[in-house]
């Protein structure tokens, strides 16, 4: 049996000049292997990972795998010199009001002396001791701020496993807030498609604007805020696909009860070739070099849904292409599934404060770079991502029960990463 987590993530190292996020599907020895790698490489004094979908699809059956891999995680010799730790996993998946399977885990090393976790509940910095793992009942622990988003938010209203978790830390000369972010999908490319822009699109704004209000109220302190995660980001797909096949005719396909089954778009001349199908979750482009040439950056200016967050989050240019859904076949490392239009979902988003803190005068010499990992690997249908200076990398993924659900070999699904150059 394999572990398979959806995982957000960031390390910082020292007083913030580094911070990753991690995405990615993948199994107990993969996973190991990229934080092996990402750890000897940078040597973080800080360490932490947020997940998303703990315990996969399969929650029910597959959540006692999660307390397993986490006893591993903490004694790894990997993290021999981390002898402090806090894990916070939302398994309680009986309390469908609270639950949101998100989980984040945190490693300080014993180099770095002084690091204090704030309390929400007493409203003061804590010094960090041991290790430390809570679960179940996150709503009352007093070191994290977790919140699922109202049932009126949801599509349809139907709960789902979506929501937030936020953390405070200081260190040295700075403080800061970590938040792990999980944002609502688009659940049909023919909804999507409709109007400009798509209501999953409005769904999400909405979202985002809520976890922005809270983590920024007046019931504590403001401080500067890295917020990253699946955001489930899209590009404006009825003007992509205007674009995609503006010389190109349009065929409707209806369902028996004239519902909107598929829509074909064909050349006018060239035989009527076929280059673009989509249903419901279909999305097949005769061309996808499209979206990588140039790192796909000619599709930039339908990535609209941060333009109505311009005032409060921040991130760095984007300078690769979209970042979802990668092929899970190992052979096709650069090649898109046919699932949904390629995006940049995977994302790390900064509060103005936050910014600051990475371009002040004492950081200039360190330029930074966002960009992705492994190109030309396969790591599932997310992409790992990086930016220099502030690192972060997103993992997305799920707690699969067989092994054989993507053949022999799980590989990581996605990661997004800031690093210093």
């Amino acid at each position: 049996k394999h572990l398979i987590y959806r995982w957000s993530g960031a390390v910082v190292i020292g007083t913030l000049t580094q911070l990753f996020v991690l995405f990615a599907l993948f199994s107990p020895v993969l996973f190991f292997s990229l934080m092996l790698q990402t750890v000897q490489s940078h040597k973080p004094h800080f360490l932490a990972l947020h997940c998303q979908e703990v315990g996969g699809k399969n929650f029910e059956e597959s959540m006692s795998h999660v307390d397993n891999f986490v006893k591993e995680l903490l004694s790894s010799d990997a993290l021999k010199e981390y002898s402090r730790a806090r894990v916070y996993l939302d398994e309680n998946y009986r309390s469908q009001e609270h639950f949101t399977a998100l989980g984040s885990l945190y490693f300080i090393h014993d180099s770095l002396k002084n690091i204090q976790q704030f309390d929400f509940k007493a409203k003061k910095f804590r010094k960090v001791v041991g290790k430390e793992t809570c679960s179940e009942t996150l709503e009352s622990t007093p070191t994290l701020e977790k919140a699922k988003f109202p049932q009126d938010y949801f599509p349809e209203c139907k709960w789902s496993r979506k929501g937030f978790i936020r953390t405070r830390w200081a260190m040295a000369d700075c403080a800061f807030d970590l938040v792990n972010i999980h944002l609502f999908h688009d659940a049909s490319n023919l909804v999507a498609w409709e109007k400009s822009p798509s209501e999953y699109s409005g769904t999400r704004q909405k979202a985002l604007a809520y976890v922005l209000d809270r983590i920024t109220d007046q019931r504590y302190e403001k401080l500067p805020f890295f917020v990253f995660g699946d955001f489930n980001f899209r590009l404006d797909s009825k003007k992509v696909i205007e674009k995609l096949c503006s010389d190109a005719t349009m065929q409707t396909i209806r369902t028996d009860n004239n519902e909107i089954h598929k829509l074909v778009f064909q050349e006018t001349d060239n035989d009527r070739k076929v280059i673009l199908q989509i249903e419901k979750k279909l999305f097949n482009y005769v061309n996808q070099e499209v979206f990588r040439e140039d790192n796909g950056t000619s599709l930039l200016e339908f990535d609209n849904e941060l333009s109505v967050f311009k005032e409060r989050l921040h991130e760095q240019e984007i300078g690769f292409p979209p970042s979802y859904p990668y092929s899970e076949d190992s052979s096709q490392g650069k090649q898109y599934m046919n699932t949904r239009c390629p995006a940049w979902c995977d994302r790390i988003l900064m509060s103005p404060s936050a910014r600051d803190m990475l371009l002040k005068p004492e950081n200039e010499e360190k330029s930074i770079v966002y960009d992705n990992i492994g190109p030309n690997v396969c790591m599932g249908d997310h992409k790992v991502t990086q930016p220099h200076s502030l690192c972060a990398i997103c993992v997305s993924g799920n707690f699969c029960k067989k092994q054989e659900r993507y053949g022999k070999k799980i590989p990581i699904r996605s990661a997004v990463k800031l690093k210093s150059v």
